[in-house]
Parts: C-alpha cells; structure tokens; sequence
C-alpha cells in the first residue's frame, strides 16, 4: 500500500502577512489559528511573520510568510509570471457575480474577465499585493 503526504496548506509570500491574511479571511470566511488573531487592542503594527488561516473545523488552509520583497506579477504577460494562483469556485453565474463585487471591495483588482464562456464563466483577479486568482462556475 503507498503512502503519501498530506497538504497541510498552501504558503503564500507576502510583504505584509497580516494584511493579507486579513484580505483572504474574509474572502472566503476563515479563521485565524489560536494564537494568530490580530492584537486586540488593534493600534501596534504587526509584525508577525507567519500567519495561518483555518476553517470553522480548525483545518489549515492558507498560510502568509513574511519576504522582504515580492515582484507582482505582470500575468498576462510573461515578463513575471504567475507562480502560483488559487481558484476558487461557486455553484452559479450570479453567485460568481456576488462574489465579484466582495472581492473588489475588500480590495481585489479584476484581471480578466471570461463570464461570457458558456463552459466555464470566470472572473481573474489580483489579491492586493498581486497574487491572482481565480473565482469560477464549477
């Protein structure tokens, strides 16, 4: 019998952990790990280097590490490519227009729209440091 490892999470860098952690807990409604909630009384910049967001179950979904400097990503060109991207589905077209007007308000920039594609509508977009990701019908 084979045995194989188990994903744990997925690490996104980040210049700002917090930030971004902050950005994809609300997103998609996760939580902070015990021991990695902001500070309660809200007024010391964090300087956290690592982060971990968890489902209403506890489990690891994403984590945020800290890097000096990142490259936002030029996608669609190739002069810096993506490196990574998270794709993120919902059950139906005016769902995935819903979540298209949370995501850029909680600061998401749209890259590429493809809603007209009768297969698979989509939306790309760039979290605020530039990491981009996908919200379509599955």
């Amino acid at each position: 019998m084979a045995r194989h490892p188990h994903l744990l999470h997925t690490v996104i860098d980040t210049t700002d952990p917090r930030a971004l952690a902050e950005f994809y807990r609300r997103l998609l409604g996760l939580q902070y790990r015990q021991g990695d909630e902001p500070a309660a009384d809200g007024g010391h910049e964090d300087k956290q280097d690592w982060l971990v967001l968890t489902d209403s179950n506890g489990a690891r979904k994403l984590a945020f590490q800290r890097v000096e400097q990142l490259r936002r990503t030029t996608w669609p060109a190739h002069d810096v490519p993506m490196q990574m991207h998270l794709d993120l589905t919902v059950p139906n077209l005016e769902e995935l227009h819903l979540q298209r007007q949370r995501a850029e308000a909680l600061g998401a920039q749209l890259l590429f729209d493809r809603t007209n594609d009768p297969d698979e509508p989509l939306f790309v977009f760039a979290d605020p440091p530039g990491h981009p990701f996908c919200i379509f019908v599955a």
